[in-house]
């Protein structure tokens, strides 16, 4: 396992993270997982007060195993390495409209972590303009947030999200934070210049869900593994990702010990791109242009007047028909107008041919038909949110 310091925090993360939203079938298979993790040297684990009782398990953990000291948590230890002693834990918890429902969310994790102090508190899914208005007003959620670290409950603030690029940059703009957590991969690099703007201000940058969300890459389909040999999928992007300096570390959102293992078979590998990875990110490239039509990602389409994530839903298209990834196209593609601002727009059929968007596309594509191809392609049944089957 390889550390990096965690941007302006001066943590020392390893580059692999142990994020918690998937390992909440019981106590037993938690304590197993976190085990697992340590075991493979993971420094790091996320939780957030939304992941049912992901912090309950966590808190619990912490108190069983004896991890926590006045100035922190530590690693057991059996586990300790000249590299890595100390234990850091983030929770996460979404904005508030006010300073005092803040401070209450604030309470109501520390005492489900059983923790006095907690390393690193994210605001969890500033997702639009009104989160980031709650953010900046002097009685908003941040009022609280600045309280409690003053108090040393809280060592370091950031936020998590799944906004837009502009909202993203808008937010780091407000140098009220320390790290971002946030979409970023081989498949999605719109928000390249949100890592750039934050490796400039000295930031702790997060990945979110690489393997999941970065195209069920635990589980590719052969098109895909055959255009990424002589690596796996899951470790090419691992590895576009490591080989950046700014990345601080990724999250692995392990259901079970085991699944641990192969994403940190590389755990190791943070040198520069070899030729042989280059050829690999050069010939995913070079297929999206056989796509038919394939959208460039420009987002000059945008806005929609039916509010229809034009470039996302255009983006599961390319996956689809250059990687076969139409499993992910679908899981993508369903939850939109189901997850709110999680992953917001509507679908593609929403689309009534007004023609808006044709005069600024710079490739010239007939969007409505495209549209109305991949719904009628990617079209299910909604299924809900992971923790929210839970």
């Amino acid at each position: 396992m390889k550390y990096r310091r965690f941007g302006k925090t001066h943590l020392h993360l390893s580059v692999f993270s142990l994020g918690t939203m998937r390992y909440l079938q019981s106590a037993q298979n938690a304590e197993a997982t976190l085990l697992r993790a340590f075991e493979l040297g993971i420094n790091h684990i996320e939780t957030a007060q939304g992941y049912g009782q992901s912090e309950v398990y966590l808190g619990q953990m912490i108190q069983a195993l004896g991890l926590a000291r006045e100035e922190g948590c530590w690693l057991p230890e059996p586990y300790q390495t000249p590299d890595a002693n100390r234990l850091y834990i983030t929770t996460k918890i979404t904005p508030q409209p006010d300073a005092q429902a803040m401070a209450e969310a604030i309470d109501r994790s520390l005492e489900r972590l059983g923790l006095e102090t907690v390393d690193c508190l994210a605001l969890h899914g500033l997702n639009t303009p009104e989160h980031l208005a709650w953010v900046q007003e002097p009685q908003g959620c941040m009022r609280a947030v600045q309280a409690a670290k003053a108090a040393g409950r809280i060592r370091h603030i950031g936020f998590s999200t799944h906004g837009s690029l502009a909202l993203i940059l808008a937010a780091l703009e407000t140098d009220l934070f320390e790290f971002v957590n946030l979409h970023y991969n081989v498949f999605f690099q719109r928000n390249a210049p949100a890592v750039e703007l934050a490796n400039q201000k000295e930031m702790g940058i997060f990945i979110i869900s690489p393997a999941d969300k970065g195209g069920l890459l635990y589980t590719p389909p052969e098109q895909l593994q055959d255009l990424c040999q002589p690596l796996a999928p899951l470790h090419i992007n691992a590895r576009f990702l490591l080989s950046q300096p700014a990345v601080t570390t990724l999250s692995v959102g392990a259901a079970k010990p085991e699944e641990l293992d192969w994403p940190l078979a590389i755990a190791d590998q943070i040198h520069p791109l070899t030729d042989i990875e280059q050829a690999i990110l050069n010939r995913l490239q070079t297929q999206i242009q056989t796509v038919p039509n394939p959208c460039q990602q420009c987002y000059a389409c945008l806005p929609c007047p039916e509010n229809i994530n034009i470039p996302e839903v255009l983006r599961l298209r390319n996956l689809t028909l250059a990687y076969n990834m139409e499993e992910f196209g679908r899981y993508r593609y369903r939850m939109f107008e189901n997850a709110g601002h999680w992953f917001p727009g509507r679908r593609g059929n929403r689309c009534t041919e007004c023609g808006d968007c044709l005069p600024r596309c710079p490739e010239h594509l007939n969007i409505p038909a495209l549209l109305q191809e991949t719904h009628g392609r990617l079209q299910g049944q909604p299924r809900p949110r992971l923790w929210e089957s839970i």
